[in-house]
């Protein structure tokens, strides 16, 4: 199945096929999650079947927008999607821009809409096997201890987000 991300080619936002975005490190939409339970986030553990940064640790869910797709909409639906979480309200909390290597020779570069979302101590999980392998609650406090303690277990957007954009998706220095 082919998957178009909205892209920008020669300043124009256009469809492009989503391995081929990553190899041309072209800037594209995406929207990122982090489903948090008192001080507690939800991370997940990419499945082995990612065609890149399999099998490492990321934030509750990561994606890009269908073409016509509203980022809140986005983020509902892959919520879904990966781990069978409904009934959640997502807050947006910024627009932020990185670019990264995520191996294999892919680049992402990505213009990404960050959301939070609230949920209760018991939330019912149900991770889709094709793409997550594993779900985990941490406090940030653990989250950033293990962050720099073992970089190469997580994916190089998750170290940005926790690095440079703490403030911006909690209100707080997530490094703290």
């Amino acid at each position: 199945m082919t998957i178009m991300i909205p892209t920008w080619v020669d300043g124009q936002l256009t469809p492009v096929e989503k391995l081929e975005a990553h190899q041309r490190g072209l800037r594209h939409k995406a929207v990122s999650v982090f489903v948090m339970s008192g001080d507690k986030v939800l991370i997940q553990r990419r499945a082995m079947g990612k065609y890149h940064t399999p099998g490492l640790w990321a934030n509750t869910c990561c994606t890009h927008p269908e073409w016509d797709e509203s980022p809140l909409d986005c983020a509902l639906r892959r919520l879904d999607e990966e781990l069978g979480i409904t009934g959640l309200t997502p807050v947006h909390r910024d627009r932020i821009e990185y670019r990264a290597d995520v191996g294999k020779g892919l680049i992402e570069h990505e213009l990404v809409d960050l959301f939070t979302a609230e949920a209760p101590a018991d939330l019912a999980i149900a991770p889709n096997p094709d793409e997550v392998m594993e779900t985990r609650w941490v406090t940030w406090r653990e989250l950033t201890q293990m962050v720099a303690r073992f970089p190469a277990r997580f994916t190089p957007w998750l170290r940005i987000y926790l690095d440079e954009h703490g403030a911006k998706i909690f209100g707080t220095d997530a490094s703290a």
